[in-house]
């Protein structure tokens, strides 16, 4: 159970017990850890993270640097982080691994197992894009089908969640969808979007790309991707049981991004992007954000706004067009009062060199400034 629906993304800021006690003591829900491997690794070469100059897209191909799963599982660390919650409060703390093998996840899960009483769910990632070498586990249905198969035979004691890649063609999608369902009774919930991959940034002034690593191509992040997260996470919760939960992230940056989402059928929000250039206060102004939306519009809690996204119609359309024109007025009423205040200040700067300069000449001609020269 989270404390807000808000919580961090795996990757930005999750590496170790101090940044992530610094989302414990954020309004965050939870925290979440990076994704871990079954060793610890550096990932890759650097520059590997790159953000457009209009601050609408963010690159990355990190190639999953992290501290190794006992680490994140180790007493220490979980202490450590659970330190930072607030007044002695206890938020969930979250595992994501991210194995190379199939043995390798199952490995970490038998040693989480030992520990699952410190560990609130564990998020299989299922859709790193930038492991050089390594393919998206789930778009590779049948391969996405053994490996919930192997897990679900271990009957592992905690709760698992998956992450998933963006799904473009709603077939694709569909048919994930449809995997996971054979697998309910496992499966609490999706997260809904990893980066998209195949992205390229390229530098005209050097003439190759911004990123270093995988010839430029790394994993698009940032708001850039939000309309896509939002049509997988609609369409997710369209297709899966009910009883399997729906996560989003990817493009997250506002109070309002939170509430789209929520329309759209998430029960939560993860926060990447934002999270990595802003900070863990980012969690606090986006919580506020989402309780003014809420409040302003009469919801007494999130669980009204799930999946309540209405249909497209004029009455709506025209109710949108009408707020539009109104906060345009009322935005164009405070530039005018603001130009006019301006002008005035101008105005007066320009009297007060005015009179400056008539007064040096009056003084010149009368001899008030000959003592002085």
């Amino acid at each position: 159970i989270l404390g807000t629906c808000v919580y961090n993304a795996s990757g930005p800021r999750t590496g170790s017990s101090a940044a992530l006690a610094k989302i414990a003591e954020s309004a965050a829900g939870a925290i979440l850890t990076k994704s871990a491997t079954l060793v610890s690794q550096t990932g890759n070469p650097q520059p590997r993270t790159w953000h457009s100059p209009d601050d609408k897209a963010s690159m990355n191909s990190e190639g999953l640097p992290n501290s190794g799963i006992d680490y994140y599982i180790d007493e220490t660390t979980i202490s450590e982080t659970l330190e930072g919650c607030p007044n002695g409060s206890r938020k969930p703390y979250m595992v994501s691994i991210s194995g190379k093998t199939l043995d390798d996840n199952l490995e970490m899960m038998d040693r989480i197992s030992k520990v699952e009483d410190k560990i609130a769910c564990v998020e299989l990632n299922l859709a790193c894009p930038n492991v050089i070498g390594k393919p998206i586990i789930a778009y590779d249905f049948e391969q996405m089908r053994t490996i919930l198969k192997t897990i679900k035979a271990k009957k592992y004691p905690f709760v698992l969640g998956l992450k998933l890649p963006p799904y473009l063609d709603s077939k694709n999608l569909q048919e994930a969808a449809s995997i996971i369902n054979e697998y309910s009774s496992m499966v609490r919930y999706v997260v809904c979007i990893n980066t998209i991959g195949n992205a390229l940034a390229v530098d005209d002034v050097s003439e190759a790309p911004f990123i270093a690593s995988n010839n430029g191509l790394a994993g698009l992040s940032g708001s850039a991707v939000k309309y896509t997260a939002l049509a997988n996470v609609r369409q997710m919760r369209q297709q899966l049981k009910q009883d399997i939960d729906v996560v989003g992230v990817g493009g997250i940056e506002t109070g309002a991004d939170v509430f789209n989402m929520l329309l759209c059928g998430a029960s939560a929000v993860q926060v990447g992007t934002c999270h990595w250039k802003e900070g863990p206060k980012c969690f606090d102004r986006i919580c506020d954000e989402l309780k003014i939306i809420m409040n302003e519009k009469g919801y007494t809690g999130v669980k009204d706004v799930i999946g309540k996204l209405k249909p497209w119609s004029k009455e709506g359309a025209a109710k949108s067009r009408a707020a539009k024109k109104s906060a345009g007025a009322s935005v164009g009423a405070v530039s005018a009062y603001v130009a006019r205040d301006r002008e005035m200040d101008a105005s007066r700067v320009l009297n007060i060199v005015l009179v400056a300069v008539l007064a040096i000449l009056v003084g010149e001609r009368f001899g008030v400034f000959s003592d002085l020269l």
